[in-house]
């Protein structure tokens, strides 16, 4: 069987305060392994299908443990490189409370993926048997290496005939850590996918068009119809619509776009909200998990939306809910336990 999605990107250990306690306040952390492209393909190999995940990681306990997270969930990791020296990356977080917004703080430079020469993956090796290459706006923040490395990937993917699965995920203090030039990096990765993950700012950043203009979630059919136009690989654009009432409670719902329909789907009401961390994830996972099964346009979204709800509720970045999980939520069935 092929190996039906591949994910491309830097796995990285999450230390986070526990509770809703300040960094440091107590001087203890919780650990969780994760990384914007690992939590996709967690999501998908927990829906069923095969993924496999192409990283660079330091060969020492740190590396060696952060593999084993992604095979104990049924991740292919025959692609992920141990190498001397190095690090792994790192992010802190302080999960918000009520007002009090969530804070992360980064500390990835110099690790292990960041330093690997762009050339260090044998893509006709690691895409072999593959449908989809997934990759994120994240990889190339890291620096020039990273840049050019994703843009290797997703030309020989588009060279080989896969698809190419772009999330936009534009972190600004990563570009910022270096002399980089986003939208022209973003422009470049996009002008090769075939589906992407981007909310109306994201892609005004990259067709450089007024954010204030194509920002509002009732402008993205304009902010999408552009982007088919400047990229003739493009077939669809997705994202999820967020309103933050406060730490606890969001309204969520998404609307994808293709070249000639829109659809859209209902609002959900998230409270008492466990993590939100890796929901962008759990919604691209949808997406593919659509499109890897056949699933109508309409389908498609519905059941992506539902899991990216599903994940607010599971403590980690990956998200854990299955097929069946996601069709209990889609039913309506309520919240009686299931025995």
């Amino acid at each position: 069987m092929g190996r039906g999605v591949v994910c491309f990107g830097e796995l990285l250990l999450r230390l986070n305060a526990p509770g809703r306690e300040f960094l440091l306040q107590s001087g203890q952390l919780d650990v969780h392994v994760g990384g914007a492209e690992a939590n996709v393909a967690v999501s998908l190999a927990t829906f069923g299908h095969s993924a496999s995940v192409v990283t660079i990681l330091p060969d020492n306990p740190l590396g060696i443990a952060a593999r084993a997270a992604l095979r104990r969930y049924g991740v292919g990791t025959e692609q992920v490189r141990l190498v001397a020296g190095g690090r792994i990356g790192l992010y802190f977080m302080a999960t918000g409370a009520g007002h009090r917004p969530s804070q992360i703080v980064y500390d990835r430079r110099d690790s292990a993926f960041a330093l690997s020469a762009p050339d260090l993956v044998d893509w006709t090796a690691a895409t072999a048997g593959a449908q989809w290459l997934h990759v994120s706006g994240i990889t190339p923040a890291l620096g020039p290496g990273p840049a050019a490395a994703t843009l290797r990937a997703v030309r020989s993917a588009r060279e080989r005939g896969l698809l190419v699965s772009f999330d936009c995920n534009y972190r600004a203090q990563l570009w910022q850590a270096w002399k980089s030039d986003p939208a022209r990096s973003l422009r470049e990765l996009l002008e090769h996918a075939d589906l992407a993950f981007a909310d109306g700012r994201a892609l005004a950043l990259v067709l450089q068009q007024d954010a204030a203009r194509l920002a509002p979630p009732d402008r993205f059919r304009e902010a999408a119809e552009l982007a088919f136009a400047a990229f003739p690989n493009l077939q669809h654009v997705a994202t999820t619509l967020r309103t933050e009432h406060s730490v606890d409670h969001h309204e969520i719902s998404a609307v994808m776009a293709s070249r000639t329909q829109v659809h859209s789907t209902r609002t959900y009401s998230l409270d008492g909200i466990v993590d939100r961390i890796g929901s962008g994830d759990a919604f691209a996972a949808g997406v593919l998990h659509g499109r890897l099964s056949g699933l109508e346009a309409q389908e498609t979204l519905d059941f992506a939306v539902a899991a990216a709800c599903l994940k607010h509720s599971i403590r980690g970045d990956v998200n854990l809910a299955t097929v069946a999980d996601v069709h209990h939520l889609l039913s309506e069935r309520g919240f009686a336990v299931r025995r």
